[in-house]
């Protein structure tokens, strides 16, 4: 078996990505890519910087389209799907599938109309202050901010700040949600608060996260995929997979060299 292939067997795939091809212009960013994610799940991507690790994430719900000389070849399918067909509409792919970025990015409003504002574009006609109260309670944020749901979100620190973006992103009642380095512009109890939130919204979501914390991966995650970077003939850097299996595979027991060598700390 190639070792660009995930050798897990693990419950209903969610996303797969099938000899994924993505380009920026000419550029080869990200080079045969096939990888599974299942269901109710929590997949790490790691690796160096430039590997394609958030590339792959934005293929998954459509946002590298915002992106003119984006191009992306193979299948990337979800519940067999393809979500590149021309009938799908990437709106509908991002409600779906929802991301939370990097930095915590509130909307510049009160609490509440962050978390009512998206379900509200989405035609939610339920009870919105129950909807607002659910997913502020899934995000572990309900208790602290209760009693100022009409204070300003920006007013949050930067932990709660971040919860409130995945209660936002999780009140349009995704499938699947993607995080992009959440926990990287937090202190240390901040990410241990949300660490034990991916942990709980496993339960009902499928969650892929990328992360550079290798103790975060290997606390969090079900799965692991490690992607590597290759130069180009032109001098550029190219992404690839090398491989993606259990967590505790990857990090006691690699199939490949290079996968070793990053989560022992020897590169990267």
């Amino acid at each position: 078996m190639s070792s660009n292939n995930q050798t897990v067997n693990r419950t209903e795939t969610v996303l797969r990505a099938q000899n994924v091809n993505v380009y920026y212009g000419n550029f080869l960013a990200l080079r045969d890519i096939n990888l599974d994610i299942p269901k109710n799940s929590v997949t790490a991507f790691i690796g160096p910087s430039g590997c394609g690790k958030s590339t792959l994430l934005r293929c998954y719900n459509r946002l590298n389209d915002l992106i003119k000389s984006f191009r992306a070849e193979g299948s990337i399918t979800y519940h067999g799907q393809n979500l590149y067909a021309p009938e799908i509409d990437p709106v509908e792919v991002r409600r779906r599938i929802g991301m939370v970025f990097q930095r915590p990015n509130p909307f510049p409003k009160s609490i509440y109309e962050n978390i009512a504002f998206g379900a509200r574009i989405n035609g939610y006609r339920g009870d919105m202050d129950e909807l607002v109260e659910r997913s502020l309670r899934q995000a572990a944020l309900w208790d602290e901010v209760k009693d100022k749901l009409k204070t300003s979100g920006l007013a949050l620190s930067g932990g709660q700040q971040q919860r409130l973006c995945i209660a936002r992103a999780i009140a349009v009642q995704p499938d699947v949600v993607l995080m992009d380095e959440p926990c990287s512009a937090l202190d240390p109890i901040s990410t241990l608060r949300v660490e034990e939130l991916i942990h709980e919204l496993k339960e009902q979501y499928t969650i892929v996260i990328v992360t550079h914390n290798m103790q975060q991966a290997s606390r969090l995650a079900d799965l692991t995929a490690f992607f590597n970077v290759e130069p180009t003939e032109k001098g550029g850097r190219m992404g690839y997979l090398v491989e993606c299996d259990r967590t505790e595979v990857i990090f006691q027991s690699p199939k490949q060299k290079a996968t070793q060598e990053y989560v022992s700390g020897r590169f990267g």
